[in-house]
């Protein structure tokens, strides 16, 4: 987002270029860690569906308990004749002992324990309900791209075509993807580094396809599979180059001219170094894990096979991913399996506020923390488990 004089930068907006003077607006309470703790607090003062139990279970304990301590001092008094004081000192040792504080403390205090045991590892759980749903989870789909990966890829291949050069091929690339926000496109133009651009236009973003400019007069199409088979452009030569990438866990963007393919640029994006361990507690914990991703099949399950995940959504359009969380809970045995999905940008919130459980990573879009019953204020994949370790702790304590 450009800025110009006069608008709100927020706290982690990046500046790439030169330097600027800037005035501190909000403080104190409306800073993002007054809003943290006032969601720790809104969490521990909730009321967790587990409460409401507990407090059934009172409406019906305490009025037996007091029928049971009258019928103490009756019997002890008319019955068997003691004293007036000894029967009462008897009534009221049956209502102090069996009276039900505990049933009562039990709940909210196992909760704001375990929010804020939550909250000093950076993970905040957004009420009691949120908490107590987690341990029911049965199914849990990661986004891949900045959750499951680094969300910071590089060019790892420019393969020419139709006597291209390789660097003919990025500068074309660079100089259409300049224009794009999308963490792949920023790979191209910062592997150009200082390369001369020339000047693109009528630039075109295809969500889930690619993007299509104009160049020094020429039209290109710069994008996946999908994109070249809506412009009907043949990529049957060039097949075995793609397939040879994707099996390699990189993702391929053709870009062609007309109806010729000119060139492939293979991107790939690390798995997190977390990735691995936090599939394994969480599939321990007899959990089923997927993966979702705009990637095609190839190259989905070449990185979801070094995350240890052997389920995957590929090819999903950003606009669709609720729907397969939607898909997962409908697949429920007897109801009460629980889904939650992991993510970290505005394309996931749908899917987070979809799920019996959206966690959201912290360094992730404001809309997708927003949109999630948990956020993962370190980033870590770890905390993913951890959360669900928590839940079940804290369930385990109340009952």
């Amino acid at each position: 987002v450009d800025k110009k004089k006069g608008d709100t930068v927020f706290s982690a907006t990046i500046n790439k270029h030169g330097a600027f003077k800037f005035k501190a607006t909000k403080i104190g309470a409306n800073t993002t860690l007054a809003q943290i703790i006032k969601l720790i607090e809104d969490a521990q003062g909730k009321k967790a569906p587990i409460q409401r139990f507990a407090d059934v279970i009172s409406s019906y304990f305490v009025p037996i308990v007091i029928l049971l301590s009258i019928a103490t001092f009756a019997t002890w008094y008319f019955i068997v004749g003691e004293p007036f004081s000894f029967a009462i000192i008897a009534a009221v040792a049956v209502i102090v002992i069996a009276c039900p504080c505990a049933l009562g403390l039990a709940t909210p205090t196992a909760i704001m324990v375990g929010t804020g045991k939550g909250a000093q590892k950076g993970i905040l759980i957004k009420g009691g309900e949120a908490l107590e749903t987690a341990h029911k989870l049965r199914y849990i789909i990661f986004d891949k791209t900045g959750t499951i990966t680094k969300g910071t890829p590089e060019v790892t291949d420019v393969v020419p075509f139709e006597r291209n050069s390789g660097q003919g091929v990025l500068r074309i690339a660079a100089a259409i993807e300049k224009n794009s926000e999308h963490p792949l496109a920023e790979a191209i133009v910062k592997r150009a580094g200082k390369m001369a651009l020339p000047k693109a236009t009528k630039f075109k973003a295809i969500p889930g396809h690619g993007v299509s400019a104009v160049v020094e007069g020429t039209s290109y199409y710069l994008g996946n599979a999908k994109l070249m088979k809506d412009y009907k452009i043949s990529i049957s030569k060039q097949a075995n180059a793609i397939q040879k990438l994707e099996k390699e866990g990189k993702t391929a963007m053709i870009l062609a001219s007309g109806k010729k393919v000119i060139g492939i640029i293979a991107v790939a994006d690390e798995i997190k170094e977390t990735s691995k361990e936090a599939v394994r507690q969480l599939q321990n914990l007899g959990l089923e894990v997927y993966m979702i991703t705009g990637d095609n099949e190839r190259t989905a399950r070449a990185i979801a096979k070094k995350a240890g995940i052997a389920n995957v959504f590929a090819e999903v359009l950003p606009q669709d991913k609720a729907g397969y969380v939607k898909k997962l809970q409908q697949s429920r045995q007897g109801g009460n399996a629980k889904v939650a999905m992991v993510g970290d940008g505005i394309n996931d919130a749908p899917a987070l506020a979809q799920a019996d459980i959206g966690i959201a990573m912290g360094s992730g879009t404001d809309v997708a923390m927003e949109s999630g019953n948990i956020v993962l204020m370190r980033n870590d994949l770890l905390d993913v488990p951890r959360a669900i370790k928590l839940s079940k702790m804290t369930m385990a304590k109340i009952k």
